[in-house]
């Protein structure tokens, strides 16, 4: 605390009483037979004010400022106004003693040696009330409800405002011990109202509006003759007999001397909403004291300390706000805090707090140490085992163990600046020294021990290692540096100001030092500071600081090449021209990187660089006339760009000259440029297949078929000219071919007889039906010619239909001996009496009868020579109801199967683990080994190869048909297959479906993006169903094996059943969907 005299009166006479107006512009004062107005600024007079006769001992403000009350020896009260004239004169019995107005209903309280009074502007009259002993002092409530009254016979008397005594306080000392001053706390946060009292009996005593003492007596040392609080209820001033004004806290506790003078201190009053102090003495001189509270405090990382009240301590976490308050009941002088000590500095001690426990968040503190004994100094520093003690000119060092004995001293003679003096107090080596003028608070950067910064004139400065101070304007004192914040104190708030360390890390890039300039950067820098140092670093090729720069800013595509340098490396790779050529690339500068690519002897490299870039000039200087197959590649890549930069012409003609035939053919085809394209089928040669037949499906598309026919006539490929013939309704030549190549009959008439049933020419269609073989369509259409002729009574051509009829009837039977297939309807039935036993595990769906499922896998498991299975049949309809009927064949069955083997012809294998597993399973379509669910087909409930398998988690359903459709593909897949198992790899797949033997869960097959991408697409199919269900996929295990599944229904069947239904039923046999409807 320090206090300024700002201004100094000297009056006539003696100043008993001083009030403030409530806006704090005037001060006036009881001056002899006047009232004096003063302005508060300086304390110049502003009217003296006559009216009395007597002394003036007394003066009062109104809380609106509209009117103030003085009183005199000669037992009167004059109301003033603001406007300074007097109003309203009302007198006492004797001299009037003290004055007070209610803060609430502006009521006056008016006391003198035998009454008191209160009047009101409301009332015409006052109302008094006589009281046993002379009233010294009085003060209303802060609610204005109660009026204490202070008298010489050592009683206080609470009353209300009507006059009536609530409480009576008796102090010890009686008539001994008259009370002098008392004053009501105006602090709003105090719960109760707080009075205090001072007597001169030398003491000061404080008490709760019920009349409870609060705390015990404090001692003074002199007769108080005033009392008064600061605004806020925070500080007491007092002033008496000892010639002195004192500052004491609200608890009253003595915090100083505001100012000492001559003469009884005889009134003191604070300045509204102020730090100022008017006080008035015995001798006529009024003095005026401005207050200044300098903050105490120390910082330790996050841990702020700090005085609060003058005689506490509040320990402070800055980052989550937990506060802890230490009461020492004294004056607190200075605050050290470090790890986990706490020095507080007391007027004749210095108290050395520990905390309690390890864990710093708990914050509980006990006293560890007293150093009992006065010290005077400037800055309190804890360390370890040690305090620092600084005064201006030295500083000392005393131990915790021996304070007595000072173990290090230092003197210092400049007076003009601060001499920054870093040292190990154990060592006493000094690290550096910096001499900086106007300097007035420094301190280290706890995460950074090569930073730190310090403050003054205005300016912060941030210093790291022996780089030169980075300065930026900053007000206030630094009290602790942490990371990217710098802790400020400016005027009596502490604030966290976020400081970018972007300086002190530029001056470490230019240094080449990556490594600390990261640190720096961790402190708190900006993305485009990042960015620097990542760039800075992956140059300098510090590739370990520049991935960690890059992965702040989130840029992936530098952390990709960083992440293939290191593979590189990994792999044995060192060559550091290579890597920088390949920063270069990636940074844009183009030039750079082909030159470092052509040293080292990566021409590739840049040319791959100058084609992706479409810098094809660049390309063609860099390689020259010498390389015809750099230049081949360039012409195509150039073609790439040409296509997708949309000349396709001009791409078209560069693949021709490239020799990429088949994309100039795409381009071409796609653009309907029949005479380009023929004349490239006329150059090919029939050799090259390929292309070929590419032109061919586009002259097809276009609807030019003689270029087609002409081509696929050069190719020799005759399928594809009969497809062509009969696609286009060229039947003559269709039928040329079929009389030349008899292989083709089928192909030609079938289509044909279904045309000419389509164009209502049935009896041709008939005849052409019986041409290529399909007798049973024959017959159908006759009958459906003969019934028609019925319906519609042609009885002649009823009779001509009835006769073919026949006759195609006897050339069946004709034939039959040669063409008989045996039915494989006793195969169907079979499997789907084994997929319904094998789903009736629970409950038997309406409609479906288990004894005539039984009954049916009976007699077909018995035809088929699954004996076994049969005899299980059987014995499972013994333990059924079964109708009259099917008594006897079942019961003669029984008996007769007993005659057959014991065993089954054939077991159905599981695909996955390869397990033999009996025809009917207790467990349902499962294996019995592996628990993988079969799949079936759906027409002829046979089990297909199929295993299903389940992607990884992260794994999009349109990433795994990228990656499927990724596959290399294979002219041949038999040879491409056979290949790998030449070479000893594994099918990662195959891998996948592997578990362990016997156990009690199905364990799904779940396969990574690398086995995707080994797929096949030939060999998956995938069920898309509608969201929000999920894609099921399945993996054929033998290609082989044809597998059909509908796009609608995602019944899966083997390809030639699924024709012959579709051919039969024009649509799905399962979902019904037709065949030439749009997915």
């Amino acid at each position: 605390m320090r206090t300024i005299q700002t201004w100094r009166s000297s009056l006539f006479c003696s100043v008993y009483d001083l009030a403030f107006k409530p806006d704090g512009s005037q001060i006036i004062i009881a001056a002899g037979q006047r009232v004096l107005v003063c302005d508060a600024k300086d304390g110049t007079i502003i009217q003296p004010l006559k009216g009395h006769s007597g002394t003036v001992y007394c003066v009062a403000y109104a809380k609106d400022g509209k009117r103030f009350a003085s009183g005199s020896a000669d037992k009167s009260i004059i109301i003033w106004t603001s406007k300074l004239e007097g109003i309203l004169r009302y007198t006492h019995n004797d001299a009037i003693q003290c004055v007070a107005y209610n803060p609430v209903t502006h009521q006056l309280a008016s006391c003198s040696s035998g009454d008191f009074g209160l009047w009101s502007p409301e009332q015409k009259s006052v109302n008094k009330n006589k009281v046993s002993s002379r009233i010294t002092c009085c003060g209303w409530t802060n609610d204005g409800q109660y009026l204490a009254l202070g008298m010489m016979n050592g009683v206080v008397s609470i009353r209300n405002k009507n006059g009536e005594e609530k409480v009576k306080i008796e102090r010890p000392g009686g008539s001994l011990s008259p009370i002098w001053s008392i004053a009501w706390n105006p602090s709003k946060d105090e719960h109760n109202d707080m009075l205090a009292v001072a007597d001169w009996g030398q003491k000061l005593s404080f008490y709760k509006l019920s009349g409870k003492q609060i705390g015990k007596d404090r001692a003074l040392n002199y007769d108080p003759c005033c009392i008064s609080y600061f605004s806020k209820g925070e500080y007491i001033v007092m002033g008496g007999s000892d010639k002195q004004v004192s500052l004491y806290t609200k608890d009253g506790v003595r915090l100083g001397t505001i100012g000492e003078h001559k003469a009884w201190v005889w009134t003191c009053r604070v300045k509204p909403d102020s730090n100022y102090v008017v006080c008035g003495c015995q001798d006529g001189t009024i003095f005026c004291y401005q207050l200044s509270f300098t903050t105490v405090h120390g910082l330790y990382k996050d841990c702020y300390a700090y005085r609060d009240s003058m005689t506490d301590v509040i320990v402070q976490h800055l980052i989550t706000e937990q506060k802890l308050r230490i009461k020492c009941r004294e004056l607190v002088k200075k605050i050290a805090i470090y790890r986990n000590r706490l020095a507080i500095q007391l007027p004749e001690k210095i108290n050395i707090c520990e905390l309690s426990s390890d864990d710093s968040s708990t914050m509980h503190y006990r006293i560890s140490k007293k150093i009992c004994k006065k010290f005077e100094c400037n800055l309190l520093v804890v360390c370890s085992q040690h305090i620092i003690l600084c005064q201006v000119c030295s500083r000392f060092l005393l131990s915790f163990f021996f304070p007595s004995r000072m173990c290090w001293k230092e003197s210092r003679t400049h007076q003009d600046s601060i001499f920054i003096y870093i040292t190990f107090v154990f060592l006493h080596r000094p690290l550096f020294s910096l001499q900086e003028p106007n300097a007035n608070s420094v301190a280290w950067n706890t995460q950074c021990e090569d930073m730190l910064c310090f403050s003054g004139n205005g300016y912060l400065n941030i210093k790291a290692s022996n780089f030169p101070v980075h300065q930026q304007k900053m007000q206030g004192f630094i009290v602790g540096y942490n990371g990217s914040k710098i802790f400020c104190l400016h005027v009596y708030s502490m604030s966290a100001v976020e400081v970018p360390q972007s300086a002190p890390m530029y001056q470490y890039l230019e240094k080449k030092m990556f490594k600390e300039a990261y640190q720096i950067a961790c402190l708190g820098v900006t993305d485009s500071d990042w960015r620097d140092l990542a760039t800075e670093a992956l140059e300098g090729l510090d590739f370990e600081t520049a991935k960690k720069a890059f992965i702040r800013v989130r840029d992936l595509r530098y952390l990709e090449l960083i992440s293939s340098i290191e593979e590189r490396k990994k792999r044995g790779e060192n060559d550091s021209e290579l890597f920088l050529a390949d920063v270069c690339a990636f940074q844009g500068k183009f030039r750079e990187a082909a030159k470092l690519y052509k040293r080292t002897g990566h021409e590739a490299k840049a040319l791959s660089m100058y084609t992706d870039l479409r810098m094809f000039e660049y390309a063609k200087e860099f390689v020259g006339a010498t390389d015809p197959k750099s230049s081949r590649m360039l012409i195509t890549k150039q073609a790439d760009w040409a296509k997708s930069s949309k000349e396709p012409r001009a791409a078209a003609e560069m693949y021709l000259s490239a020799g990429e035939h088949m994309k100039a053919i795409d381009i071409i085809g796609e653009h309907g440029w029949a005479d380009m394209l023929i004349d490239i089928a006329r150059k090919l040669d029939k050799a090259e297949r390929e292309p070929l037949a590419k032109c061919a499906l586009h002259f097809k598309r276009l609807k030019h078929h003689g270029y087609a026919s002409e081509t696929y006539s050069k190719m020799g490929d005759l399928k594809a000219l009969v497809e062509l013939h009969v696609e286009t309704r060229h039947w003559e030549e269709a039928f040329s071919l079929a009389e030349k190549h008899p292989q083709f009959k089928n192909d030609v008439f079938v289509p044909y007889a279904q045309w000419l049933a389509e164009n209502d020419r049935f009896e041709e269609a008939q005849k052409a039906f019986h041409k290529a073989g399909r007798q049973s369509e024959a017959v159908k259409v006759l009958e459906q010619l003969t019934h028609n002729a019925v319906v519609e009574n042609r009885f002649n051509d009823a009779g001509y239909y009835y006769w073919m009829l026949s006759m195609q009837c006897l050339d069946i039977a004709r034939d039959i001996s040669a063409i008989f297939n045996p039915s494989h309807m006793p195969e169907t039935l079979f499997n789907i009496c084994r997929f319904l036993l094998n789903n009736l595990t629970k409950d038997v769906p309406p409609g479906i009868s288990k004894v005539n499922t039984l009954f049916a896998l009976a007699k077909q498991s018995r035809k088929l020579g699954a004996y076994k299975l049969a005899r299980y049949s059987y014995e499972k309809l013994q333990e059924l109801h079964i109708s009259s009927r099917f008594l006897e064949s079942i019961e003669l069955g029984s008996l007769t199967i007993r005659s057959t083997p014991f065993h089954d012809s054939e077991d159905m294998m599981c695909y996955r683990c390869s397990t033999n597993n009996p025809l009917l399973n207790n467990q349902g379509s499962v294996c019995i080994n592996c628990r993988q669910p079969f799949i079936y087909s759906a027409s002829s409930y046979e089990v297909l190869p199929l295993v299903q398998f389940y992607l990884e988690e992260g794994i999009s359903d349109e990433e795994a048909l990228s990656l499927i459709d990724l596959e290399v593909p294979h002219t041949d897949e038999a040879e491409a297959r056979g290949h790998n198992v030449d070479s000893g790899e594994e099918d990662p797949f195959t891998a996948k479906m592997s578990f362990e033997q016997g156990g009690s869960t199905f364990v799904p097959v779940k396969v990574s993006r690398s086995v995707l991408r080994s797929m096949s697409r030939r060999d998956v199919l995938i069920k898309r169903w509608p969201k929000p269900l999920k894609w099921e996929y399945f993996r054929s295990l033998l290609p082989d094996v044809s597998i059909t599944m509908c796009p609608s229904c995602f019944k899966m069947f083997h390809s030639e059943d699924y024709e012959l239904l579709v051919l039969q039923h024009s649509c799905c046999p399962y979902c019904r969907r037709p065949i030439d409807e749009p997915n």
